[in-house]
């Protein structure tokens, strides 16, 4: 077995904003709200979502990432050196230096709310320095302005420990290219390389578990990519789709090594059907072939609102998945979660 923390029944952190948060953030867009008026609806929507989560079986939670517009808010909300272009796009212009914490003040007001554990949610350093670089500026290749950022982000992990925080998940979409077979977007070893130095904690402590993302939908899967990445980033954690029982999903769970844990992403967050309980079962029963399942976690495939008012469910669906993913959880361990 991998280890004893095995945070069993997870999501990915963001879920669906309120409508009362969505106009909050309107209104503090123009000026008709100020910070402080904003930061009490924030902590007001806050605590009800940590209340639902309370509700159901869950091994973890989150603050919704209620906070930001988005995940890479984590960073762009906070480290000076970036600037907007147009288009969500963003470019590293300048120094890079946090202004205040990513999300460790966050996710410390977040253990006050609940017992459970908490979890935080951060974006690669890899994945986003291929999105913010620009040819011929500051940072003399994507590689130089990828490790200044895996060297935020480590220190980040390292203060949201500090913060009793014990799961953190790094998502990189990037890596989907690679490892579908696509390519582009990302250097794979660059990737690799920068990742790996955000996540490596000399210190961190035993009951604490690192997750990594690296792609929310299998289209294809090259093993010799997925036996690469997922051997060489030192994660605890691979959180893989496993919603469509395809070949590529397999594929991908095969190549996991044996002593890391792995958490399969069993529902669609962006359908609002629930899937049928038998055919997940039978995909359980799929992944037990090939995996001990007691080194095995379920959550949604990605998360429910990826971008503040971009979901494809609403908040009633959101929370009906989530008890699908509990229900499956208690079906395939019972009571030892």
């Amino acid at each position: 077995m991998a280890d004893t923390f095995k945070f069993r029944i997870d999501h990915h952190g963001s879920l669906v904003r309120p409508p009362e948060l969505l106009a909050a953030r309107a209104s503090f867009a123009v000026g008709r709200l100020d910070a402080a008026g904003l930061r009490a609806v924030e902590d007001a929507s806050i605590a009800e979502a940590v209340r639902k989560q309370r509700r159901l079986g869950l091994t973890a939670v989150t603050d919704g990432e209620f906070r930001r517009a988005d995940l890479r808010g984590a960073v762009f909300d906070a480290v000076r050196g970036f600037r907007y272009v147009e288009a969500d796009r963003w470019a590293a212009e300048g120094e890079l230096k946090p202004e205040r914490s990513l999300v460790a003040d966050d996710v410390a007001a977040l253990t006050e709310l609940t017992r459970i554990p908490a979890k935080a949610t951060l974006p690669s350093p890899a994945w986003l320095a291929a999105r913010t670089y620009v040819p011929g500026g500051v940072w003399g290749s994507v590689r130089e302005l990828g490790l200044a950022l895996a060297a935020i982000v480590r220190d980040e992990i390292g203060a949201v420990v500090a913060a009793g925080v014990r799961y953190v998940q790094i998502d990189n979409p990037g890596y989907a290219g690679p490892l579908t077979g696509a390519g582009g977007g990302i250097d794979l070893e660059e990737a690799i390389e920068i990742d790996s130095l955000a996540v490596a904690l000399g210190d961190k402590p035993s009951d604490v578990r690192i997750g990594l993302c690296p792609l929310f939908r299998a289209t294809g899967a090259d093993r010799a990519v997925a036996e690469k990445l997922f051997a060489s980033v030192p994660v605890d954690r691979w959180n893989l789709p496993f919603d469509k029982g395809t070949e590529a999903e397999v594929t991908l769970l095969r190549a996991v090594p044996a002593e890391k844990d792995v958490c399969l992403g069993i529902v669609d967050p962006a359908v609002a059907e629930l899937e049928e309980i038998d055919l997940i079962m039978d995909r359980m029963d799929v992944a037990g072939a090939v995996r001990d399942l007691e080194d095995v976690a379920v959550s949604p495939s990605a998360g429910f609102s990826p971008v503040a008012g971009g979901n494809l469910i609403g908040a009633e669906e959101q929370w009906r998945k989530l008890i699908h993913v509990e229900t499956i959880a208690r079906m395939c361990w019972g009571n030892e979660l």
